[in-house]
């Protein structure tokens, strides 16, 4: 049997960092809605242009996560499926592919299927993927693959910083006179993943002070090197300065630094940037 990965457009990878001929990767996009316009998250979106227009959007906007169906039509009849998406507590996303997974092996009994749930959001998916394609290489069994990898999930961290709440502010996230001071006021607010959700630990007052706060919240988690990944929406001036400090912490650290992809530039927002480890 080949391996088949199906990662949801939170994460931010389209296709395998390293080929492999017995592992294929695809991907299911989310759909963002902005004002009357839809922006499919896939290989054709500029994501520049779908943050310059929310931007200049004054309306509320949403997303829409994929269908069942949007699933089960990338799973492959006779082989090994395994469905990667952002963490159940934030999106509808992981009960799609939950029912995509029991359709799929009550149609096909010679299939394998089975959803991993992410955690977090980007670069969180982007390791749990990685970690699937380790396991696989090992020569794991599926349910051994399936085990270790949400195994190795419960240990990803996760930090993020924003240093724009208009789209938190329209999808009523954030109050809209809060909102607009922080804004005003240069403010960065810092926040992590907690229990599959994301919670907010501080707003700082610049971005030296947001860089200084991100550095210690991967401290107090213990950091002692291994793989980071860092995706930015079109700041990579920060992403490659954050990359600098990691790397100082731990001369043996892997970090990869990635653009954010739809759904997550539609929440990161211009400037934000998210972490995990």
């Amino acid at each position: 049997m080949k391996w088949n990965i199906i990662g949801d457009s939170s994460c931010d990878l389209f296709e395998l960092e390293t080929p492999c001929e017995e592992i294929t990767y695809r991907s299911v996009p989310f759909v963002l809605n902005i004002e009357d316009k839809e922006f499919k998250d896939d290989e054709g979106l500029n994501t520049a242009e779908m943050v310059k227009f929310m931007k200049s959007s004054k309306k509320a906007s949403s997303s829409a996560c994929p269908s069942p169906e949007a699933w089960q039509e990338k799973m492959v009849e006779g082989e090994n499926n395994i469905c990667v998406t952002i963490s159940k507590n934030l999106s509808g996303s992981y009960q799609s592919a939950d029912i995509a997974v029991k359709n799929i092996c009550e149609e096909f009994p010679e299939t394998k299927a089975a959803v991993v749930d992410g955690w977090a959001t980007g670069p969180s998916s982007v390791l749990t993927v990685r970690k699937l394609v380790e396991n696989i290489k090992k020569g794991e069994d599926f349910d051994s693959v399936i085990k270790n990898t949400e195994e190795y999930v419960k240990g990803i961290h996760t930090v993020f910083a924003l240093s724009c709440f208009d789209n938190l502010v329209k999808a009523g996230r954030v109050g809209k006179i809060a909102g607009i001071l922080a804004a005003s006021l240069g403010f960065w607010g810092v926040g992590i993943e907690k229990g599959g959700r994301i919670a907010f630990r501080a707003k700082i007052r610049g971005k030296k002070k947001a860089i200084a706060e991100m550095l210690a919240v991967i401290k107090e988690n213990g950091f002692n090197g291994g793989d980071v990944v860092i995706s930015h929406c079109l700041n990579e001036e920060l992403a490659l300065k954050m990359k600098e400090e990691i790397e100082a912490l731990d001369s043996s650290v892997n970090v990869t630094i990635l653009p954010t992809r739809g759904l997550n530039s539609y929440y990161a927002d211009n400037e934000g940037i998210i972490i995990s480890y």
